[in-house]
């Protein structure tokens, strides 16, 4: 039986705090930008409805690949067990994130 590699990935986006799990993640071909593909959401087999969990599953809904901006992950942790995927509001700081490119063109004017 082999074991299936698991990732939680956390961003941030327009003022909230994603939270998923995906089976892979990499570089991806845009430069710039985290690849995010084969997300993985809990069972809908079970009779208790997570209002938190639905809301995150239509945001995804139909996605098969997502590109992140680098600036916007906040961590990528491989793991083990699967947790509940999220959005939450960012809170408990006054400070929030400039939207800049992390890597500029140089300049080649000579």
């Amino acid at each position: 039986m082999s074991k299936q590699t698991l990732f939680k990935v956390i961003f941030m986006s327009q003022g909230q705090v994603f939270e998923i799990y995906a089976r892979k993640v990499g570089h991806g071909a845009m430069f710039g930008f985290v690849e995010v593909e084969e997300l993985v959401f809990g069972e809908r087999s079970t009779v208790v409805v997570d209002p938190s969990e639905e809301k995150i599953k239509s945001e995804f809904d139909n996605v098969r690949r997502t590109y992140l901006p680098m600036h916007a992950i906040v961590r990528i942790d491989e793991v083990d067990k699967q947790g509940k995927s999220k959005i939450s509001k960012m809170e408990g700081s006054n400070v929030s994130q400039f939207p800049m490119p992390i890597y500029t063109p140089g300049d080649n004017q000579s």
